[in-house]
């Protein structure tokens, strides 16, 4: 049997967290579920830092992303992300509630896997994040912890 896969949820609204919580719980199957509230949170987690630096090196399968966010927003941890050798091949999914073309196409740009509208209709936000789910985690391999850096 897969251990749980480990999903690192950015954001800092409460109720989204919340909402997005239970989607996933909606979705079936069990996930070792992170939350940090922010975009420098999200940074110190992936990179082991601050009062992150004695959690367990591995990495989550997946990244989900809130785009308005106070201390680093999301677009900023996205270039971070996206630009690190080591944390680049971790895939993001931007949970937004803006349906702006240019947060869009800019989230993609920085290099996005995925951009999921949050919706008030529960059972269709849930229906999206079962779907990304069954595709990062159930039929997508996580990739290597040591892609393209040097262990020591």
């Amino acid at each position: 049997m897969r251990p749980a896969a480990r999903i690192l949820l950015v954001e800092d609204d409460e109720y989204d967290s919340r909402l997005t919580q239970h989607a996933l719980a909606a979705a079936g199957g069990a996930a070792d579920l992170r939350v940090v509230g922010d975009g420098q949170e999200a940074l110190a987690y992936l990179r082991r830092q601050g009062a992150c630096a004695g959690r367990a090196p591995a990495q989550p399968a997946l990244v989900l992303l809130d785009l308005k966010m106070p201390r680093a927003d999301g677009f900023e941890v996205l270039a971070e992300l996206k630009g690190d050798p080591a944390l680049r091949v971790i895939p993001v999914v931007v949970l937004s509630s803006s349906r702006q073309p240019g947060d869009v196409a800019r989230a993609y740009e920085l290099g996005a896997n995925g951009y999921v509208v949050k919706t008030m209709d529960f059972e269709a936000f849930t229906a999206a994040v079962q779907a990304l789910r069954r595709f990062w985690l159930d039929v997508n391999e996580a990739p290597p912890p040591c892609l393209g850096r040097s262990e020591p």
